[in-house]
């Protein structure tokens, strides 16, 4: 007799202790964790514990600031020692760029309100007496910060859960998990089966085994890592406090702390960094270490004790070489497992003792409320998909590890193990000059270089070469026509004699009435939050064209199918791969579109907002009159094998034009200039009111939709948390990358979600989520940049073509 529970967590680190805690505070008890051995036996029990406010993700420092809060707190809830030492760190800084790095830090520490200084080498000689400084120009000085016991941390979460009710049970293996027909979940264990309604995947380093057993390929590669403790140094004998960590992220690449009175020193080694169990974890491995690998560390370990020559002397007493996870993009995997009903994954984190109780407080949130209360969209299993192979897993994987301790650059491009879903014009269009980045996957142009410029990224947290590159794809779009290869798209067609009320249910606008016409509308949650923003185009009767951002591909497919009722007679096709799609934008792009199409692309004939099937080059396209550049513009969606067809059609009749190719950094300007919400705007935190996107919504359209009490709540709400702000920004040399502080009078209201430089109005533009007393047109405001305060004000339409004329022209 199989025994139930609500949910199942397979595996006991401090992520699936983290996470049976929080959801037993979500009032959940009905729980139980189940580990192979000992609790902490995988890759928490070996971690070194340090906990930084010191990130420049939003994300990541809202669950670095909730673990330092809960460390501090939860030894005395539960009676179990963490050891949380609250000893501070240094982050230092070498050069001009890794000083606009913690410039940048500190702006976006003011926005979650972390206590943070940028200190010059005098303060940091004056907290670190026995660092080498030379060539050190500042460093960022983060108090509260410090490290715990992994084993007395996770323990404590767990000693939690069970005062509240969940359960744990150690040295009962899981050997397998299958859906049964009524959609529970069946875990075999070595002490017999369990039937829940949701499991976990908090497997650490078995993660890709145990997703294997329900058919799921997890990008997941096992990484080893060293720190090494030395022998009791004498200077640290002397000391009544603790030292502060330090993060040399040039000259070390890692940390180096004290412990206890010894020194420990961690390496991420920026060239050869080492795989492992490739093939699957042993399932025998309990507490599993692997011989220290001098000649792999070696170069940094040198430059560590060069820069701390107290510890060149002393030996080293404790090699600690172990394996990490570390998905592609360095992000753990939080949420639904892709084409599963209530499998979700809780792993993939390579920083578990800072992450873990964010982690697992935000994603019981998710699972319990159906929406989390920060974005998770960087940590959503299912940003990937097919794509994310063995091959590209393992090599993604090594470029995260040695990136590790490398400047986060805006924009900075990871071009490791690609491509590997190249549109059938990559090629034509590398040669012309784009610089790619990956999308789910997908290359897509970013940029063009032109006028002897090379086709490579430059990085700074300022203006770059590139700059003028992207005014030169503006003006063009502004002024004649350009073309972008936008076929990084999620398509997805919906059919069926049930498609209209399915549809309808699914989203908050109206369903277009007739054959051939569109809307922008929005997928919400229960909580009437953002899932996600798309086009809804009726192509027929009972055939509907979804088309939004390609990150969501897997994400929509998911919503879809798992609302569908089994009598709704509805089908599914995802199209993404088999459409490619072209963005002609501009004034001329009438006049360039119809030299090669038959078809009447005049007001009467083709109105705005409006789809046809036109034929052009021989192909048969999908062409829709709808513009992301506020702009006379069509998307033109085709069959792959004719998308180089078209874009040489409509690239020889548009050089009497002057046609250009842009990319994604002039659409993100154009749609700024616009004042176009985007991805960042619009996620799973916010409401449609708090949005202020509630045109797209259709309070009084019959049925209903999912989301709409919640969303008559929030609209109904005299004191919403926050509100949808378009600032203009009196920037000098800089322009905002997303999480800066905004603040009023000097007090925080609130963060920049996504910001550009205007080139058509000459101004630094972004939107912010901030206290709606503040958000009135016309308030003037400070934003926080490179921790900088300049001047700015709330504008109350948009800085280009207010009125919307052009796109209708």
């Amino acid at each position: 007799m199989a025994e139930r529970a609500r949910v199942v967590i397979v595996g006991g680190g401090i992520m699936g202790a983290s996470l049976l805690y929080h959801l037993a505070r979500e009032g959940w008890n009905d729980c139980v964790l189940l580990e192979k051995g000992e609790l902490t036996s995988g890759s928490t029990w070996h971690a070194a514990g340090q906990i930084t406010h010191s990130t420049s993700s939003y994300t990541l420092g809202r669950m670095a600031g909730y673990a330092i809060e809960l460390y501090k707190r939860i030894e005395a809830e539960t009676g179990q020692s963490v050891t949380f030492h609250d000893c501070g760190s240094l982050r230092l800084a070498y050069t001009d760029d890794e000083v606009d790095w913690l410039r940048y830090t500190l702006s976006v520490g003011a926005a979650l309100g972390h206590p943070m200084e940028l200190v010059g080498p005098d303060t940091i000689a004056e907290k670190h007496p026995f660092y080498n400084l030379e060539g050190v120009q500042a460093a960022l000085w983060t108090p509260e910060d410090g490290h715990v016991d992994p084993a007395g941390a996770t323990l404590a979460l767990a000693r939690g859960a069970r005062s509240a009710g969940a359960r744990i049970i150690r040295n009962n293996r899981v050997t397998g998990i299958r859906q049964e027909r009524n959609g529970q979940w069946r875990v075999a264990t070595e002490e017999g089966d369990w039937l829940a309604d949701i499991v976990v995947n908090a497997g650490g380093t078995y993660a890709r085994q145990i997703g294997a057993w329900v058919g799921l390929d997890l990008p997941i590669t096992c990484m080893t890592h060293h720190y090494l403790v030395t022998e009791p140094v004498p200077e640290f004998e002397e000391l009544d406090y603790e030292l502060p960590v330090v993060r040399d992220d040039r000259r070390v690449s890692g940390y180096v702390r004290m412990e206890q009175k010894a020194g420990l020193i961690g390496i991420y080694e920026k060239a050869n960094p080492n795989t492992v169990w490739l093939d699957g974890t042993p399932w025998e491995a309990e507490n599993e270490l692997f011989d220290a690998d001098y000649e792999r560390i070696m170069p940094w370990l040198e430059n560590a004790m060069e820069r701390m020559p107290v510890l060149a002397e002393r030996g080293i007493r404790r090699e600690v070489h172990g394996a990490i996870t570390h998905p592609p993009d360095g992000n753990m995997l939080l949420g639904p497992a892709p084409g599963l009903r209530n499998f979700w994954c809780c792993c993939g984190s390579q920083i578990g003792i800072a992450w873990g109780p964010g982690a697992g407080r935000y994603l019981a949130q998710w699972i319990v409320h159906g929406a989390a209360d920060i974005s998770m969209r960087e940590f959503d299993p299912r940003r990937y998909g097919a794509f994310a192979d063995r091959r590209y897993a393992t090599t993604k994987a090594c470029e995260d590890y040695v990136l590790r301790h490398e400047i986060p650059f805006p924009h900075f491009n990871r071009t490791g193990g690609r491509p590997v879903k190249p549109s059938a014009l990559h090629t034509r269009l590398a040669a012309q000059g784009a610089v790619h980045e990956e999308v789910f996957g997908w290359e897509r142009p970013r940029w063009f270089a032109r006028d002897g410029l090379a086709a490579k990224d430059a990085y700074s947290f300022r203006r770059t070469a590139w700059h003028a590159m992207v005014a030169r794809e503006v003006a063009a779009v502004r002024e004649r026509v350009g073309v972008m290869d936008i076929s990084a798209f999620a398509k997805v067609e919906v059919s069926g004699a049930g498609a209209e009320a399915f549809v309808s249910r699914m989203i908050a606008n109206r369903v277009p009435r007739r054959a051939g016409r569109m809307v922008l509308t929005h997928v919400l949650n229960e909580r009437g939050r953002i899932e996600l923003e798309t086009t809804v185009i009726r192509l027929d009767e009972q055939r509907f064209y979804f088309v939004c951002a390609a990150f969501f591909e897997l994400r929509l497919v998911d919503w879809l199918t798992q609302h569908l009722d089994p009598d709704e007679r509805v089908r599914m096709d995802n199209v993404s791969a088999q459409l490619g799609a072209l963005a002609l934008q501009g004034p001329r792009s009438r006049e360039v579109l119809q030299t090669v199409t038959d078809a009447a692309l005049d007001n009467d004939a083709f109105p705005w907002l409006s789809a046809q099937a036109i034929g052009l080059a021989g192909a048969q396209v999908r062409a829709l009159r709808l513009s992301y550049a506020g702009e006379l513009g069509w998307e033109l969606h085709v069959p792959m094998a004719d998308l180089p067809a078209v874009y040489e059609a409509l690239w020889e009749a548009g050089q009497a034009y002057g046609i250009e190719n842009y990319g994604s950094f002039a659409m993100n300007v154009l749609r700024m200039e616009k004042m176009f919400k985007g991805a960042s705007e619009l996620t799973n935190e916010v409401t449609l009111p708090e949005a202020d996107v509630m045109r797209f919504a259709k309070l009084d359209k019959p049925g209903g939709f999912v989301g709409q009490q919640a969303t008559e709540r929030s609209l109904a709400e005299m004191r919403r948390p926050w509100l949808c702000a378009y600032l203009a920004i009196d920037a000098a040399d800089a322009d905002c990358n997303g999480s800066e502080a905004v603040l009023y009078r000097g007090k925080r209201i609130g963060a920049v979600s996504s910001a550009a430089y205007g080139h058509s109005v000459g101004t630094s533009l972004a939107f912010a989520y901030i206290e709606p007393a503040c958000a009135a047109p016309g308030t003037a405001l400070q934003v926080s940049i490179l921790g900088e305060p300049r001047a700015a004000r709330v504008l109350g339409e948009p800085v280009y073509d207010p009125d919307n004329l052009r796109p209708r022209a």
